[in-house]
Formats: C-alpha cells, sequence, structure tokens
C-alpha cells in the first residue's frame, strides 16, 4: 500500500477531511437559492409528519439535506466501507443520522432497524444505485422496506446552476456556493404488503423511470447536460423466472 492511500485511512485524517466536508455541505446548503417542486400529495404527508421513505441517486447526494424537512429526524442509510463512513461523519455533522448498510447475507438486521425507526415516526433516506452502482439504476432495498413497513417511497433528485460533474462511477454532482439550486420530487409510490415479486419488480422499475425523470428535468432545469444512467445490470432469475436483484 502507497503512502498516500495509508494517510487517507488514518481515522485521525478522515475525521478532518469528514469535518472539512460538512463545512463545505453547510455553506452550499446556505448561500445557494433553494426552489423546491413538490406535488400535492408529497406536500400532504410531509405536512401530517407521517414516516417516509425518500430516495436520491448517490451522484445527488450532497443535495439531499436541502430536499429533506428541517424539522423531522433523519436517518440515511450509508455504506460501510471507508468512503461511506466518511460521508456517515460529515452528514451527522448536519444532524443527519445514518445506519450503516450490510453484505447482501447480513441485509435482515438492517431492514428491521429501518422498519423499527420508520414505526417510530422517522424519515429513512437512500440511494438506491449505491454504494457502487450501477449509476442510476435502481436496486430492490427501498421497495422491500416500503413492503414491509406500509410507508410510501418519495422518489426525488436536484441539481445547481453551477457545479462540477466529478469522473466517479456516480458522476457525482459537487455543487457550488451561491449558486441557485433545484429539488424535484415525485409522486408517492406505494408498496402493497402483498406484492408479488412481479409487482415488486415493476415497482422497482417505476421508482428508477421517476428517478431519472427527475434528474433529467432538474438538468434541464438549468440548462446543464443530462447524466444518462450505466447500463442496465443483467439480473438472474430464480427458478419460477423471477428477476432476482
Amino acid at each position: 500500500m502507497n503512502l498516500h492511500k495509508r494517510i487517507l485511512k488514518a481515522t485521525s485524517v478522515r475525521l478532518f477531511l469528514a469535518w472539512v466536508a460538512s463545512l463545505y455541505l453547510r455553506l452550499v446548503l446556505s448561500t445557494v437559492r433553494w426552489e423546491t417542486t413538490h406535488p400535492a400529495t408529497v406536500r400532504e404527508l410531509i405536512l401530517s409528519h407521517r414516516p417516509l421513505i425518500t430516495c436520491f441517486w448517490h451522484g445527488r447526494l450532497m443535495m439531499m439535506r436541502a430536499g429533506l424537512p428541517n424539522q423531522r429526524p433523519i436517518h440515511a442509510l450509508i455504506s460501510e466501507h471507508r468512503d461511506g463512513l466518511l460521508i456517515s461523519r460529515a452528514l451527522r455533522n448536519l444532524g443527519v443520522y445514518t445506519v450503516a448498510s450490510a453484505r447482501r447475507r447480513e441485509r435482515q438486521p438492517v431492514l428491521r432497524t429501518m422498519v423499527r425507526l420508520l414505526a417510530e415516526g422517522n424519515l429513512i433516506a437512500i440511494t438506491p444505485d449505491g454504494p457502487r452502482g450501477p449509476r442510476m439504476r435502481a436496486k430492490a432495498g427501498a421497495i422491500k422496506l416500503a413492503q414491509l413497513s406500509g410507508v410510501p417511497v418519495i422518489p426525488a433528485s436536484g441539481s445547481v446552476k453551477r457545479r462540477i460533474l466529478l469522473g466517479t462511477w456516480d458522476r457525482f454532482c459537487v455543487a457550488l456556493p451561491f449558486s441557485r439550486g433545484i429539488i424535484l420530487a415525485g409522486e408517492p409510490i406505494d408498496v402493497p404488503r402483498d406484492a408479488t415479486e412481479a409487482e415488486l419488480e415493476r415497482l422497482r422499475h417505476l421508482l428508477e423511470d421517476r428517478l431519472n425523470a427527475l434528474t433529467a428535468a432538474a438538468d434541464e432545469h438549468f440548462g446543464q447536460p443530462t447524466v444518462e444512467p450505466a447500463a442496465a445490470p443483467k439480473r438472474a432469475k430464480d427458478g419460477a423466472g423471477h428477476a432476482r436483484a
């Protein structure tokens, strides 16, 4: 391992980077003129203080805090990878609690934790293409959580007039201060508790389509080039011929 990787792995360095990231996020959130556009159904859900599941693409994670109610407890699902831990610490400095995601074989305890948090009236934020992609392709977790909890999923995205798109897998959008920004939310997606595997897959695809449409609309609002989704992943099928996420 080379020296610069060893330095970046040091706990003290990562804590410092998280502190710097949170300061920059505060600067962006306070100096960007944010416009929010929510359907009436979403506004009613927010005003009713019901628990909610909101989904942003990983590349728009920086704008997530601007699109969430300040008065509500917020818990974000973040990867346990060291980059996810850095993001987790930065968000914690902004008052966003984090729930560590897990490997496939450990997902049930994480789902139970999130169901409990929703039952307590909290708001859960998920990046359904994280932590490693493919970019702008939704995994099944948010839809499964909605089925187990009976809580609707609200797709949302955002963009800014002045930004830098990084060359990362998610084309991470770095908002620049003293700009204009927009947050768009789509219609809530309700997932029946008795939904079949085929229905869950249809709703997963609906979430993906709505998130991509919202992202394109937010970019087009400022005349920005639209970030395209990665190629759709091939999905394995079970013995009944159903697609598996």
